[in-house]
């Protein structure tokens, strides 16, 4: 038995998974939690690792389940592959990618925003002013220091109205 690797449909890995899973298959969909913004609101959601790939587990000889049904299962693309052969993934990769994932769920969500970090301000009355990112006040509030008349002024805003800069 050995990893390969399958390309799912766009934002789809999740009903490939669920559904190869379903029809008997081993498959990991190694899953990283990361700040979003929803509904104006930061939240922490599990996203892929490696957007529309995901592995799976499949046996080369007689007794082993069949690959037929892979390209036709609901969210799969393809099954990669190098020319005719089937692209394989060695075994110790996936080992290290599920300690990675498990030391990352341990450590939490990476941050939409990082103190410090210079924003550009949308939809507000301070529009296209840059700022620094100062800190995030519950889930729907941040803290950002612009300067008006050469005085740093903080001011809070919803997380959609920021964006990164360089």
């Amino acid at each position: 038995m050995d990893w390969y690797l399958v390309h799912t449909k766009p934002r789809q890995e999740k009903t490939a998974l669920q559904h190869l899973q379903q029809q008997g298959y081993e498959c990991y969909l190694p899953l990283l939690p990361v700040e979003k913004i929803a509904q104006g609101a930061i939240t922490v959601s599990p996203e892929p690792l490696f957007p529309r790939y995901l592995f799976i587990h499949l046996g080369c000889d007689q007794q082993t389940k069949s690959w037929s049904p892979i390209r036709s299962t609901r969210g799969v693309s393809r099954l990669v592959c190098f020319g005719q052969e089937p692209a394989k993934v060695q075994a110790g990769l996936i080992q290290q990618l599920r300690q990675y994932e498990a030391l990352t769920q341990q450590a939490g969500a990476q941050a939409l925003f990082t103190p410090g970090q210079r924003v550009r301000l949308l939809e507000t009355p301070f529009a296209g002013l840059e700022g620094i990112y100062q800190m995030a006040e519950g889930e729907r509030r941040v803290l950002v220091l612009i300067e008006i008349l050469s005085k740093p002024v903080a001011v809070r805003v919803a997380p959609s109205a920021l964006r990164k800069l360089g």
